[in-house]
């Protein structure tokens, strides 16, 4: 482990306490408990002052990385939750590693190979031993050193990609020798050997080296080499230069399927996911260059998950890649051909047999073959495509596990997949999220919109930014509902004129018919109350059952329809809040007297707390009209003024 500032070299101390740096960088920004590092660091033999000596080292680390700090640390720092490093990922070695491999992807792609190989050198250049260094022999470090591991490997790969368009074959013969050794059972790394050998003339050695690496793979693991392998084999004993003349980095077949898009055209300008897309091009890179790559896509309903898919399909098409979208959870769903199978494997199957039989040599589609999991491996070999399984929340458990035996089976096919879901903790999904992991998957939450994103897709649309605040409050940063505020005219988008778009209100109704009466009494309590969850007061409402009361909150929680926002500086600290939209929907349930009727529950909830806001209190005194509790029940120490001049009702 090494920091520098400028060109100077910081002092970081003994080793034990470069580990402790290490395993913060690891955890990326979030915070790690002091019990947690103790284990880390000791694994299993902590002395007794381990604790004192995480602190100490913590203390001395800080001196190091943020000298001139006055007061608490912005870089390490602490929290109830334990340290949390807060280093930019652009001065992180790993990042402009993965960023310079990407560049030379895209590069490669532009038929740019010098720039290509420049940028690979420069990310190769980074590496100075094995990842990890010190670190490496510890259990917090082994999925990181793997992913890292992979991810040199995969650089190495597109190294030798680019040498052999360049027919510098005198260095990528030797280079793709290094990469099977380095990784003796990786199929791309043994697909690179046999070109680069091709290409200096060696067709024989080619057929040799395929020979190695099937008796290997047999005698290993007991399986055959891919579709794609063995079609790269037949090209070398038939010359097929089509196949062996420009090479990708990985096997192709030397028939592309033709699979037409699936999915419709660029929609609006899209905001906010400059991160997110620089990311699927660098998949799309990789599929184009022969790899396998997943995808997950994760966000609450309308963050805009479809919405990025036809981003990425769009520019899959721009590429000349094919796409093919299904539905992913919801049986019956219909792809534009018909009646589709429930599970999103077979649909996949159907789709691509349905697409190009005269190339899969099956007209009977997905229900004729007894395994769909193997076919469908078998058809994503044919040449480079890009899948899309759109909503995997209400797959059944089986689609999972097929999924999962599918990911096992795609290994050096060039074919991305791309899943989105709304819900990543549930069982099933944890469990192919865990086996996807294992294969680099690229992990993309879609988080709200920002105030300056609504500002930029203002200013694209030729309209005032200056409402951008003002339209990110009212939708909460969620682009759908962003999107459905821009269809009303100007003047109902916000201000006194304001009102909920159609759409917006029809699904706010029916997640509030999803929750129990007891939910929507949580809620529209706080409605009237100004939107801002008070459980304390909920609590002393007469009705409400105070040890029901998290659980109600949970449940508003999970249905989208509270929201945490929290405390400027302190993210622990905060509050539940309904969004504006959800509150008019709330307060348009009511009728005037039922308004009138939870303004006199507040308020003689309210009479019973010491702290009460005189001017609270007296707005929902005023609101609750003739139903308001009678004067001398309102002890007079916490009565407001009956002409004050505050807010009039929530």
């Amino acid at each position: 482990m090494e920091v520098q500032r400028g060109a100077t070299a910081l002092d970081l101390g003994p080793r034990q306490r470069r580990v402790l740096l290490t395993r913060l960088l690891i955890q990326d920004g979030h915070s790690v408990s002091l019990t947690q590092i103790c284990r880390d660091l000791w694994e299993g033999d902590q002395p007794t002052a381990a604790a004192s000596s995480v602190r100490a080292h913590v203390s001395r680390l800080r001196s190091a990385l943020d000298p001139g700090r006055r007061g608490r640390s912005d870089v390490l720092v602490s929290s109830r939750d334990g340290y949390a490093l807060r280093i930019p990922r652009e001065a992180r070695d790993t990042t402009v590693f993965e960023e310079s491999v990407l560049a030379a992807r895209t590069a490669l792609h532009a038929g740019q190979l010098d720039q290509a190989g420049r940028q690979l050198d420069r990310a190769l250049g980074l590496w100075r031993g094995p990842a990890l260094g010190e670190a490496a022999d510890h259990a917090f470090a082994r999925r990181e050193k793997t992913r890292l591991d992979a991810a040199r490997q995969d650089a190495l790969e597109l190294q030798v990609t680019i040498l052999i368009k360049q027919a510098d074959v005198d260095r990528a013969v030797p280079a793709a020798m290094r990469l099977t050794a380095d990784a003796p059972l990786r199929e791309t790394s043994w697909a690179l050997l046999m070109r680069a050998l091709y290409a200096a003339g060696r067709p024989v050695d080619a057929l040799r080296q395929y020979e190695r690496f099937r008796s290997l793979l047999a005698c290993e693991l007991g399986l055959d080499p891919s579709p794609g392998l063995r079609d790269l084999h037949t090209a070398v004993l038939r010359h097929d230069i089509d196949v062996l003349g420009p090479a990708l980095g990985a096997p192709a077949p030397h028939r592309l399927t033709t699979v037409s898009s699936a999915t419709a055209p660029r929609g609006p300008h899209l905001v906010g996911r400059a991160e997110e897309v620089a990311q699927l091009d660098g998949l799309l890179a990789a599929v184009a260059a022969g790899g396998t790559q997943w995808a997950v896509i994760s966000g609450e309903a309308g963050s805009g998950k479809t919405r990025l898919l036809d981003e990425v399909a769009a520019r899959a098409a721009d590429m000349g890649l094919p796409v093919v979208r299904v539905r992913g959870g919801r049986t019956g769903a219909d792809d534009g051909q018909g009646s589709a199978p429930s599970c999103p494997v077979v649909r996949l199957l159907d789709a691509l047999l349905r697409r190009a039989p005269e190339e899969s040599g099956n007209g009977g589609g997905a229900a004729a073959h007894p395994h769909p999991v193997e076919a469908l491996a078998r058809e994503l070999g044919r040449a480079p495509v890009l899948c899309q399984l759109d909503d995997l929340d209400g797959a059944s458990p089986e689609s999972y596990a097929r999924l999962r035996r599918l990911a096992a089976l795609l290994r050096d096919t060039p074919a991305a997949v791309v899943c989105t879901l709304r819900d990543t903790g549930t069982p099933q999904v944890s469990g192919l999220l865990a086996d996807l992991a294992r294969h680099g998957t690229a992990w993309l939450h879609l988080e709200p919109l920002t105030d300056g994103d609504v500002a930029e897709l203002l200013t694209v649309r030729g309209e005032d930014p200056a409402e951008a605040p003002a339209l990110h409050r009212r939708a909460a940063g969620n682009p759908f509902v962003l999107t459905e505020l821009l269809r009303l005219a100007p003047g109902r988008r916000t201000g006194p004129g304001a009102r909920v778009p159609t759409a917006v209100g029809a699904i706010v109704h029916a997640r509030l018919a999803g929750l129990s009466a007891k939910a929507r009494s949580v809620l529209t309590h706080t409605a009237v109350d100004g939107g801002r969850l008070d459980l304390g007061l909920l609590a002393g409402v007469p009705g409400m059952a105070p040890e029901l009361l998290p659980a109600l909150v949970d449940d508003a929680v999970t249905a989208g329809l509270l929201l945490w926002h929290p405390e400027d500086g302190d993210p622990f600290a905060g509050h539940y809040r309904l969004p504006e939209l959800v509150q008019e929907v709330l307060l348009d349930t009511l009728t005037p007297s039922g308004r009138q009727l939870l303004h006199a529950a507040l308020a003689r909830a309210l009479t019973e707390r010491d702290d009460t806001d005189p001017t609270r209190l007296a707005g929902h005194l005023r609101a609750a009209g003739p139903l308001a509790p009678v004067p001398s029940t309102v002890p007079a120490a916490r009565q407001g003024p009956s002409s004050t001049t505050g807010r009039d009702g929530p």
